[in-house]
């Protein structure tokens, strides 16, 4: 595994669902199932069309909602709400060697998801970790955006006040490392894709590995 010299690097942003926690404990997919929910039961879609409309939003948008918000009409607190309300306590407990892997590394340390803040916390608190990061940059701080849009990224940028090259970006989703190194960020990829030009790890654990301290 080749070391990421991050000598640069003042900033580490961090992807929430399946980077911050490993993408086969269950939590996404019960998000998708609740995804699929709300557009039958609060928009009326037939159940047959959900889940194909949902996927081509979600590739063509980076985000469901985004696109239910570009092609329909959809109360963004409503969906926001509905699709995370998942029991997460019975998904994710206190992960010290996240914790301690955190504490190492001297950058700041910031989420950025596309979900709501509110979710965001509820998944650091349960892992232990939230006294570890500054900032959360969530899907309303970047409203009508979101990844992989640029538009995003620059409203994120401009929350935390440092430069793309001095930000590395810690992400699950191919999309968002695209864009993130257009702007000129450095990358890494966790979890299940493998990402043309980032350094891969399976587990976000493994990042120190990957850092030449």
């Amino acid at each position: 595994m080749n070391a990421l010299n991050l000598h640069y690097i003042r900033c580490l942003l961090i992807d929430l669902d399946d980077t911050l926690y490993p993408h086969t404990n269950g939590i996404w997919e019960m998000i998708r199932k609740r995804i699929n929910s709300f557009m039958i039961e609060e928009m009326d879609f037939p159940a047959g069309e959900v889940p194909a409309l949902r996927h081509r939003l979600w590739q063509q948008y980076g985000t469901t909602l985004r696109g239910l918000q570009a092609e329909y009409t959809v109360d963004m607190n409503a969906y926001l709400t509905y699709v995370h309300d998942i029991p997460l306590n019975k998904f994710l407990g206190p992960d010290q060697a996240l914790a301690q892997m955190l504490r190492i590394l001297p950058q700041r340390k910031i989420i950025f998801t596309n979900a709501p803040e509110a979710h965001a916390r509820r998944v650091m608190d349960l892992l232990g970790v939230t006294d570890l990061f500054e900032m959360i940059v969530d899907i309303y701080a970047v409203t009508p955006h979101c990844k992989p849009e640029p538009e995003a990224f620059h409203k994120a940028l401009a929350l935390i006040g440092d430069s793309p090259e001095q930000c590395l970006l810690i992400d699950d989703s191919p999309g968002n490392l695209d864009a993130a190194r257009m702007l000129g960020m450095a990358t890494v990829s966790v979890g299940l894709h493998q990402h043309d030009g980032s350094p891969h790890i399976e587990h976000i654990c493994e990042l120190q590995d990957l850092i030449d301290m």
